[in-house]
């Protein structure tokens, strides 16, 4: 759980500097979509912090932390709409695969309450991941 908290902070991280960043004719549409996001994950994080918790763990809450453990990509400086999209796409990937891992593995030991949340988050992503899909079929 501690290292899929580490991705999704590196993710918040980059959905505020996709929010802050982005520029051109789809702007207003893509800075308010950033902050739905960023707010939403905002969200997810206590939830997996707390969950941490439950199952009796100390949450990771430094940067240094985040970073050597993340395997989401980094995004600096992204001021186009297109390239925001699918940096957001490939950290979603990044996101699915480790919940589909945490999925897998608390099923083995029926953690009800671990997999009644990534099911959720799962559902909502692949959703989210279907959207902007077809944005950037749109955008193309």
């Amino acid at each position: 759980m501690n290292e899929l908290l580490a991705n999704f902070q590196v993710y918040y991280q980059n959905l505020r500097g996709l929010h802050w960043n982005i520029k051109g004719k789809r702007f207003f549409d893509l800075h308010l979509k950033f902050e739905e996001l960023y707010n939403d994950s905002q969200l997810k994080i206590v939830l997996i912090a707390e969950r941490v918790l439950t199952l009796g763990s100390t949450p990771l809450h430094t940067f240094s932390d985040y970073i050597s453990i993340s395997k989401m990509k980094v995004g600096k400086n992204i001021s186009n709409g297109s390239e925001a999209v699918k940096l957001i796409l490939e950290s979603k990937s990044v996101l699915l695969q480790l919940e589909r891992v945490i999925l897998k593995n608390t099923a083995a030991i029926k953690g009800e309450g671990t997999n009644s949340m990534i099911s959720d988050f799962i559902v909502e992503q692949e959703k989210t991941n279907w959207m902007f899909k077809a944005w950037l079929e749109e955008a193309i």
